[in-house]
């Protein structure tokens, strides 16, 4: 073999390795796009039961966007607070919230049952609809948009909720596209909410 070819091959087998490195870190750092899941990772299919009774999945949230906030109804003071401050919200928006979805997802699925939910957000916006399920469904949905739920044992058979305390804003394709900032008056999120419809 001429000592030209000699060294050309070398060369030759870094660029290779070197070019499929380079596609397999574009692989695993682009996001995939799938079907139903946001680039994002966040947001996704789920199967849930509303406060009725009804089977509700992603679909129909599609189409408008939507807030989703995960929390249960024995919360002592961040879930009623929040839902709250989303209500407040509502109301400065005017009609534009009726163009808004707003989704409580329960992660206490075993004592949050449709009517507890039910009972429980008649204190707040009719606009707001209560999630629940199995605790595989509410696990999955937990998942799907990538929030947290733990249960921490409290005294003889009570226990609380560790959760995310997050409102995520999601799109009308089910996209996530931020955290809502609820601490600031209603009508600055209003405001910024209404841009979005």
């Amino acid at each position: 073999m001429p000592p030209s070819r000699r060294v050309l091959l070398p060369i030759a087998a870094f660029v290779a390795g070197l070019v499929a490195l380079s596609a397999a870190a574009v692989i695993t750092l682009v996001p995939q796009a799938r079907q139903g899941v946001a680039a994002s990772g966040i947001g996704g299919p789920f199967t849930l039961v509303n406060q009725d009774g009804k089977t509700v999945t992603e679909r129909d949230f599609a189409g408008t966007p939507y807030l989703a906030f995960f929390g249960f109804t024995h919360c002592p003071d961040i879930c009623p607070t929040t839902l709250q401050q989303i209500s407040d919200v509502l109301a400065a928006m005017g009609p534009k919230a009726d163009r808004l979805k707003v989704a409580f997802v329960t992660v206490d699925p075993e004592r949050d049952r449709p009517e507890t939910l039910k009972t429980y957000l008649a204190s707040f916006d009719p606009r707001i609809v209560g999630l629940t399920g199995s605790p595989e469904q509410v696990a999955a949905a937990v998942k799907t948009f990538r929030a947290y739920a733990k249960k921490v044992p409290g005294q003889g058979d009570d226990y609380t909720m560790e959760h995310t305390a997050l409102v995520y804003l999601m799109d009308a394709q089910n996209g996530f596209v931020g955290a809502v900032a609820l601490n600031r008056p209603p009508k600055e999120t209003a405001a910024e909410l209404s841009k979005r419809l």
